[in-house]
């Protein structure tokens, strides 16, 4: 049997997850597959009943992409990848007033982020600038145990019942919105996508150049990178039956892990910076050719309840589209802010703006940024920000880790390596205009107000 052909198996035998299986067995677990498949599509018709009627057409245009979703989450089993056919790639290689053109914003929401993100485009207004929004589809959360929705109304305000399915819902959630229509009607014929925390995805118009001078230009680039020891989960490009594919960590076999996280074999991995034709996401939503993996997020609720929730990763669709490659770009095109860590970084003089991108201080004497790790105290961004009376000085810093009750004073140097680490019932005030080069700071030092 192959994994991931979506058919039933013809035989009277087959292998499921490892298991030899016979012919009654094939019958009953098809059967069970059945059962479940008729009993989602039937609780899913009475939720859709739930929504008002005018908005029944959109509940149904969602909760189908779901219904098939699901149907392939109780079909495919085993991994989703053979590692033997897993080949390694060869070694390779603001904006509209700059250039007088009218390149729109296209912001993807879910329904936990849409009202927020309307709040904060208003100051925006006057800004001669095209921003759309979009929601994703609303997905309904799958109790583990029934196979069935744990929601019973599609307009219900518990938010728990529902979820967004991930990026990889970009694609039918652009055409829902009537927004690919719009793009394809006024010419446009390429997007580009990329996480919002990551600071360093602008147009970079040398790819946009080469992507307007092929002959038969691909439909999907992936940017990707060189690996880093902090990037050894990323998503990595492989050759797979002749075709890129997107392999995550979550793919891999388990006596396999060790060697994907090797940053010698595997050197690239996925910034998720993605450029991508708009005439090919028609087709293959069109045609329904569209294929991404299934990934399986297991969720315990606030009341006890076991949920799963079936995710789909935007990269992982590069082996749908025709002449797909990946681009090495330069790091610094990947700068996610996704921890306060990541946002001191981005913060500090490491750092300045220019024509709305972020780029390194050149006296800064190595590519990288430092590594950075601050602890508990720091991790929503109001204690964060009350935690630091000015950003410290880190041109020269390697590596600083911050645990426990810390606060820092103005004007503050770390160079090298840095560890400031206050105990359990101690707190430790690093004072105004103090340089720390190659020290570990612990124990109670306690600075108090005049």
């Amino acid at each position: 049997m192959t994994a991931n052909t979506g058919t039933a198996v013809p035989t009277t035998t087959a292998f499921v997850r490892g298991h030899r299986r016979t012919g009654s067995d094939v019958q009953f677990i098809e059967r069970t597959r059945q059962d479940a498949q008729q009993s989602m599509g039937k609780e899913l018709q009475k939720l859709i009943l739930t929504a008002p009627t005018s908005q029944q057409d959109l509940a149904r245009t969602e909760l189908a992409g779901f219904e098939q979703l699901f149907g392939r989450y109780l079909q495919e089993t085993g991994p989703s990848v053979l590692w033997d056919k897993i080949k390694l790639l060869p070694e390779g290689g603001h904006l509209n007033r700059t250039h007088g053109t009218d390149v729109p914003l296209v912001l993807m929401n879910s329904f936990n982020t849409d009202e927020d993100t309307l709040k904060v485009l208003q100051r925006y207004g006057k800004l001669q600038l095209q921003i759309h929004t979009f929601n994703q589809s609303r997905y309904p959360r799958i109790n583990r145990e029934s196979l069935l929705p744990i929601g019973n109304s599609f307009t219900s305000d518990n938010t728990e019942s529902w979820y967004p399915p991930g990026h990889g819902d970009v694609y039918q959630s652009l055409v829902n919105s009537g927004l690919l229509k719009q793009f394809l009607d006024s010419g446009k014929k390429y997007v580009f996508i990329s996480n919002i925390d990551n600071l360093g995805a602008t147009v970079d118009l040398n790819i946009l150049n080469f992507l307007m001078e092929q002959e038969q230009p691909p439909e999907f680039v992936m940017e990707v990178t060189d690996k880093t020891r902090a990037d050894v989960k990323g998503g990595t490009l492989v050759e797979y039956e002749g075709k890129l594919r997107l392999l995550e960590i979550a793919q891999v076999p388990k006596e396999h892990v060790d060697e994907f996280k090797s940053v010698s074999k595997f050197k690239i991995f996925n910034t998720n910076n993605l450029w991508i034709s708009l005439d090919a996401i028609k087709r293959v939503t069109d045609d329904q050719s569209l294929h991404m993996e299934i990934i399986v997020n297991p969720k315990t609720l606030d009341n006890g309840v076991n949920v799963i929730q079936l995710e789909t990763a935007v990269g992982a669709a590069i082996k749908s589209f025709e002449g797909a490659m990946g681009i090495n770009v330069p790091r610094r095109r990947f700068l996610p802010v996704k921890t306060t860590s990541d946002l001191l970084i981005v913060m500090s003089n490491l750092y300045s703006l220019h024509t709305g991108a972020l780029q390194m201080n050149p006296k800064r004497s190595f590519p990288q940024g430092p590594l950075v790790k601050l602890g508990s105290h720091f991790s929503k961004v109001k204690d964060y920000l009350s935690r630091f009376s000015s950003i410290p000085d880190m041109l020269e810093l390697d590596h600083l880790t911050v645990s426990g009750d810390v606060t820092f004073g103005k004007n503050v140097s770390l160079k090298g390596t840095v560890i400031i680490i206050a105990n359990h019932g101690d707190r430790i005030d690093i004072p105004a205009g103090a340089l720390l080069e190659n020290k570990i700071v612990s124990g109670n030092l306690r600075i108090l107000d005049h």
